[in-house]
């Protein structure tokens, strides 16, 4: 295997991709563009709402009766709205439009590099992966973020394609917003430091990512428990090549395996936390629950449940909640969005066998931009965090099992 002449290890599979000037500058293009729209262009059309269209839904529906259905169904109306939303789902697209000829070029030295990774396990990690998995329909039949091929079509033998999208595209995704730039593991870094600081007595000594993408909100949990085993899965393997490429560049032991969630090969009680990040709005209430039962069984007692999800409609305005629910149906490929955002979490939790008293919701700060004094003071009840939105915090759920 080819090694870095500055850290013996081997290759940063990133590195490989090197953009044009012609191509950072588009890529600049469209993370401003992004930035403009979430942010300035937002900030507007929510003054058009409360200026323009809440007196009319209060006195429609009444205070306390507005639903994120009947803002949508009056902001629909508006220009801005419209315009808003035009620029949102261009947007989106030119995202991957803006990495994909990058990947290309890169692909036949990326693939190599993942195959000399997965051929030789430097990190004393594991790929593995199961090309008869029968890749359930809410992947293969969408592009998912519109994002061409989603997470699992591959295009050549040992194919990282999507997985370098995956990667590249959310570095421009990111790019504009202060809270995320720079940090795509911002969900785990957040989510482990807290229950670092908030159970300290907690040790956990294997940790199982659920639809783990390429890795990125897995690698943190270790940095705060070195000595956990680390386990993700997901049913796209070029995500899981890319990412066991980056795992053993970065000299992480992470065991990669390509399985469905609903249904994993792990045993009974072998894990300490189970966690999943903006994986669920992404799945029939089925296939959840499906979820939640493997990893409530897979679960050793005293371990923990734990997903970083947007926040249900209960926990929002109807307006925010209208709002989130942009990326459901053909705006975003994500047509589960909207009914997952209806559910009671916790209630799902429950369905499950965990027990009531056990289970947790709340939001956090994001760790990297909050800062650490004052992360620890949220932690003792002596600060909130954040509105929620653009990465400033993040919802988690979740259960303990008991002991």
């Amino acid at each position: 295997m080819t090694l870095d002449a500055c850290t013996s290890q081997p290759l940063d599979i990133s590195n490989l991709l090197e953009p044009t000037q012609t191509e950072l500058a588009r890529q600049g293009f469209v993370s401003a563009l992004r930035k403009h729209v979430m942010v300035n262009l937002s900030s507007d059309m929510h003054k058009d709402y409360v200026t323009n269209v809440k007196p009319t839904c209060v006195a429609t529906h009444g205070p306390e009766s507005v639903t994120p259905r009947d803002v949508k169904n009056a902001m629909e109306k508006r220009l801005l709205y419209r315009v808003w939303s035009s620029l949102r789902y261009n947007a989106q697209e030119m995202v991957w439009a803006s990495v994909q000829g990058v990947v290309e070029r890169a692909l036949p030295k990326m693939n190599e590099l993942a195959k000399d990774a997965a051929d030789t396990n430097p990190a004393s990690g594991s790929l593995r992966l199961n090309p008869n998995l029968e890749i359930p329909k809410y992947v293969s039949a969408l592009d998912v973020h519109l994002m061409p091929g989603c997470y699992h079509t591959e295009y050549t033998d040992d194919d990282v394609a999507q997985g370098a999208v995956q990667f590249a595209g959310g570095d421009v995704f990111r790019g504009g917003f202060r809270h995320r730039k720079g940090n795509p593991g911002g969900v785990a870094e957040s989510i482990a430091n807290y229950l670092k600081l908030k159970h300290p007595d907690f040790k956990p000594k294997r940790i199982l990512d659920m639809g783990c993408n390429t890795g990125k909100n897995l690698f943190p949990y270790l940095d705060v428990y070195p000595e956990a085993e680390a386990h993700g899965v997901d049913v796209g393997a070029p995500l899981l090549r890319f990412g066991h490429a980056m795992a053993s560049h970065e000299n992480r032991a992470v065991h990669f395996s390509q399985q469905n969630a609903e249904g994993l090969d792990f045993k009974d009680d072998s894990f300490d936390i189970v966690t999943s990040s903006f994986f669920l709005h992404e799945l029939p209430i089925k296939s959840i629950k499906a979820i939640f039962a493997e990893a409530y069984r897979v679960l050793r007692p005293g371990g923990l449940m734990v997903h970083m999800e947007l926040p249900p409609n209960s926990e929002v305005d109807p307006y925010y909640g209208f709002y989130l629910d942009w990326d459901t149906g053909p705006n975003n490929n994500e047509p589960f969005y909207a009914q997952f955002r209806n559910q009671d979490v916790l209630g799902l939790c429950e369905d499950v066998g965990f027990d009531a008293e056990q289970c947790i919701k709340l939001l956090i700060p994001n760790y990297g931009s909050f800062g650490l004094e004052n992360f620890k003071d949220f932690v003792n009840e002596q600060r909130v965090a954040p509105k929620h939105g653009n990465g400033a915090s993040w919802f988690i759920f979740g259960a303990w099992v008991q002991t």
